[in-house]
């Protein structure tokens, strides 16, 4: 683990001794104030940025002061996942005098730290953001924020303080091990293209170690980009079984394209889950309505909510080696073979 924050918030002296100028200077500079040479500016912006300083917006008296604000940071708003988080989160700290403020980064890193940025001027009181997976600007910020940072929805790596998930990893590797055990053996995936999806990535290396140990590969892959949809999981699921008819199970990396298409396959007839098996991942509320239940595995994501407002709140203490581990929970549904 990485070792833990300073006790206190960083200083414009802390940035005026790293910078090499005055605290008068590294003022007008951040408040982008007064007469200061391009050279100086952006040395001030570098010892910040590499220090992960960030200016109190709070006025006067309050300026020591923190205030009742949780920032909660995540990637979208689009999809069903995380609204559940935000329940979560929002039930337990209900009774606490807190409040959550949201912000959203749509998956990019440069949106999260500018994100960041401002959520922490205001001294929150503590910090819950999605995935482990920072910019070295955004990790170095919370590292000196000293107060609660809680990581959400992934265990599987370095938490900066606390992380509250799942393993993405074992998710996927459980995935696999029940389509094995169903007999299926020509196995397609369809998911996001990943270079920010870390999590969605995580799970298909969890995936496709599993079946490696079992001898098999993944004999088909379909990715696409944007957000998920009914509507792309029928379009990629035609497209891959055009390509691929001799497939016997789809694993789709979320349940809004699995849905489509279980959709999809039922319109065409397909034995499903004779024939053709499918999965997806997060159990949302969605598939409740599909006429067959698709299988999945429930993410925990309103738990996952809770705990990390318990720990921000001082409700439940951070635990000693800084990870809350639940567990995925596979559930079978109707689309895959039960033996």
């Amino acid at each position: 683990m990485s070792p833990k924050r300073p006790p206190r918030p960083l200083t414009l002296r802390d940035v005026s001794e790293a910078a090499g100028v005055s605290e008068m200077t590294v003022s007008r500079v951040l408040r982008n104030r007064g007469d200061v040479s391009a050279a100086t500016r952006e040395k001030v912006l570098t010892a910040a940025r590499t220090l992960g300083y960030v200016p109190n917006k709070i006025a006067g008296g309050l300026a020591s002061q923190r205030v009742n604000l949780v920032a909660v940071v995540i990637p979208s708003l689009s999809n069903m996942v995380f609204p559940e988080v935000l329940g979560g989160i929002s039930a337990e700290l209900d009774d606490t005098g807190l409040q959550p403020v949201v912000g959203v980064t749509h998956y990019s890193p440069a949106r999260e730290d500018a994100v960041l940025y401002d959520m922490l001027s205001w001294r929150p009181t503590g910090v819950i953001l999605a995935g482990l997976e920072h910019s070295k600007a955004a990790r170095a910020m919370l590292d000196n924020a000293a107060i609660p940072v809680v990581e959400v929805m992934d265990i599987d790596g370095d938490p900066i303080d606390t992380a509250v998930g799942i393993s993405h990893r074992r998710a996927g590797r459980e995935m696999a091990e029940e389509i094995l055990r169903a007999g299926y053996r020509q196995i397609g995936f369809i998911g996001t293209h990943m270079p920010e999806d870390h999590r969605a990535r995580k799970r298909l290396a969890g995936f496709e170690e599993r079946l490696a140990e079992a001898g098999v590969t993944l004999a088909a892959r379909e990715f696409y980009q944007g957000g998920s949809s009914l509507l792309k999981g029928r379009e990629l699921t035609q497209r891959i079984l055009a390509r691929e008819p001799h497939l016997d199970f789809l694993y789709y990396s979320n349940d809004m394209i699995g849905a489509g298409g279980l959709i999809w396959c039922l319109e065409q007839g397909i034995d499903i889950p004779g024939k053709l098996g499918l999965a997806g991942f997060n159990a949302v509320e969605l598939l409740d309505g599909l006429p067959m239940r698709l299988a999945t595995t429930d993410a925990r994501r309103i738990d996952i909510g809770r705990r990390a407002a318990r720990i921000v709140s001082g409700k439940e203490a951070a635990p000693e080696n800084g990870i809350v581990a639940l567990t995925p929970t596979f559930i079978p549904g109707d689309t895959i073979r039960r033996i």
